[in-house]
């Protein structure tokens, strides 16, 4: 098979697709994008992902046996699913209950998070009443995952779904979104349990070296050995 190419810098969105194609077993090349040097404004880049985001994948094996270039990490993962027929639930049903899940991430937690992120860690201004906002989402995203995961081992069920896929990586960065999972103790048992999956783990790893602030690198396996 044919190495796919991941457009990647090592952030919670280019971990779902690096995470992915390590769960799937499918052949990758990396491709970084320097995203603070600004690589993601190259022409090149723009001709596989005009959104000027990553990450993004082509696949020289496309579904006509042509290549394919792909953006947005939730198409990604979707078109994973169908390309191997792995992680996107059995039936409809399971099926339906995955995909409300990746698109809870893509539409809340990964959105809200990211904004945390930013007013608590980078924005040059200290902004009391976005910082209070994005915190106080985040905390009831949270709040939604944990209550969730009460009756079941994983996101959209009993199998292991891109849903999961999407979701750890925002998920493991809890500490740096101000958050507190003492209340939480189902979102902190599927981050725990999460984590032990070597797949997993080799994604997350993927050019970890390169993160600009590495203080919440490893902030899961900080969390279940203290």
């Amino acid at each position: 098979m044919t190495p796919i190419d991941l457009y990647y810098w090592p952030t919670p969105n280019g971990w779902k697709i690096s995470i992915a194609l390590e769960e799937f077993s499918l052949p990758y090349r990396t491709q970084l994008i320097d995203i603070g040097q600004g690589d993601q404004f190259a022409p090149a880049f723009l001709s596989i992902a005009p959104n000027n985001r990553m990450p993004a994948i082509v696949d020289p094996e496309g579904p006509d046996g042509a290549p394919v270039s792909l953006f947005e990490s939730g198409a990604i993962l979707q078109y994973l699913v169908r390309k191997t027929g792995q992680f996107g639930g059995d039936t409809p049903r399971a099926q339906a209950e995955v995909e409300q899940w990746l698109m809870w991430q893509m539409g809340g937690l990964g959105p809200m998070a990211g904004q945390a992120h930013h007013f608590l860690k980078y924005a040059p201004e200290d902004i009391t009443y976005a910082k209070n906002r994005y915190r106080t989402e985040v905390a009831r995203l949270y709040g939604v995952l944990d209550r969730r995961l009460s009756d079941r081992e994983f996101v959209a069920g009993d199998s292991y779904t891109i849903a999961d896929m999407a979701i750890w990586p925002w998920a493991s960065l809890w500490q740096g979104q101000e958050q507190d999972l003492s209340d939480k103790p189902n979102l902190a048992r599927w981050l725990q349990d999460l984590w032990q999956r070597p797949a997993l783990r080799r994604g997350r790893a993927l050019h970890a070296d390169l993160r600009k602030d590495r203080s919440d690198s490893w902030v899961v396996q900080d969390l279940f050995t203290k």
